[in-house]
């Protein structure tokens, strides 16, 4: 079981990095998912002006900070870790997940200092 799961997980990492943009434009974040975490962000901290101002300007120093395809890939852990039972043990438990997600939570904190 515990192989299909990595086997499922390497497989969604794979194909996530088919859609990246080329390594050119590898700071790039597309429109949508900037504008997917400006929404996230808003949804916990209210919805206000001051909070949109403060929402773009987090996800601009997560960019500035992380490849967009380590992005991706870190929000793709943080999603497949709510699985419960043994599905979802590889991506709470594997050294490599570990420092993705570690990253991420850097620039998220970097970017909380700097803008709120």
């Amino acid at each position: 079981m515990r192989r299909f799961v990595f086997a499922m997980a390497s497989t969604i990492m794979a194909a996530t990095a088919l859609l990246l943009p080329s390594a050119g434009k590898a700071q790039e974040y597309p429109t949508v998912d900037r504008a997917d975490y400006v929404f996230a962000c808003m949804a916990s901290n209210g919805q206000s002006r001051r909070i949109l101002e403060q929402c773009s300007c987090s996800i601009d120093v997560i960019a500035s900070i992380l490849p967009y395809q380590k992005y991706v890939e870190a929000d793709t852990i943080l999603r497949l870790r709510q699985v419960g039972g043994e599905k979802g043990a590889v991506f709470r438990s594997g050294a490599r997940m570990k420092k993705t997600v570690a990253d991420l939570r850097r620039a998220q904190a970097e970017a909380e200092i700097r803008c709120f």
